[in-house]
């Protein structure tokens, strides 16, 4: 499976091979529009839309007040978030965190996200906040918990990172098909 768009970090991990863009142009008032609120701690931009709008960034490891902020990759695109929002609506964290139990090859790929994910936090940033040392996001390693979290680093990442952010990806389809909701003027 192939996450579409023009991720800045598809092929790999930001501090492998600092794959995580600036911020730049409008790429602020986009990310504002799209939240609906002023974005916070952001550190570039990990994943783009087809259309070229951020759609997931990678924000700092404390925000600028010195508030811990463990979710590393986050998802701003509107449809990607509203159709996450769908799925764990419909059960799909339920049924994943059953496969999860029983699956021991799932339950260590997602162990290995978990760490791809803190290893991405440490690349990115040298602040040291250890409220959050050793904590990833989605409910990683052991649980299901925000399918918005395990997209955004499945789509930041990239294929084969993330063994449910994969699946929450697939699951959501083509969301940044036409009209994008992404694109803000």
């Amino acid at each position: 499976m192939s996450h579409e768009g023009t991720s800045a970090a598809s092929s790999g991990h930001p501090g492998e091979r600092g794959m995580i863009e600036p911020i730049g142009g409008s790429d602020e008032a986009t990310i504002a529009a799209q939240l609906g609120r002023t974005p916070r701690g952001m550190a570039g931009i990990a994943w783009r839309c087809p259309c070229g709008k951020p759609g997931v960034v990678a924000t700092l490891p404390a925000l600028p007040d010195g508030t811990p902020f463990p979710t590393t990759y986050y998802l701003t695109c509107p449809r990607a978030a509203a159709a996450c929002s769908t799925l764990e609506a419909e059960g799909v964290m339920r049924d994943m965190a059953e496969r999860l139990a029983a699956d021991a090859e799932l339950a260590a790929a997602y162990r290995a996200a978990h760490d791809a994910y803190i290893a991405d936090r440490h690349a990115l940033s040298d602040l040291d906040v250890p409220e959050i040392d050793g904590v990833s996001a989605g409910g990683m390693p052991d649980r299901v918990k925000c399918l918005h979290a395990l997209a955004a680093h499945a789509l930041a990442a990239g294929p084969g990172v993330n063994p449910l952010g994969d699946e929450t990806v697939a699951r959501l389809g083509e969301f940044w098909a036409r009209p994008c909701l992404g694109e803000v003027s």
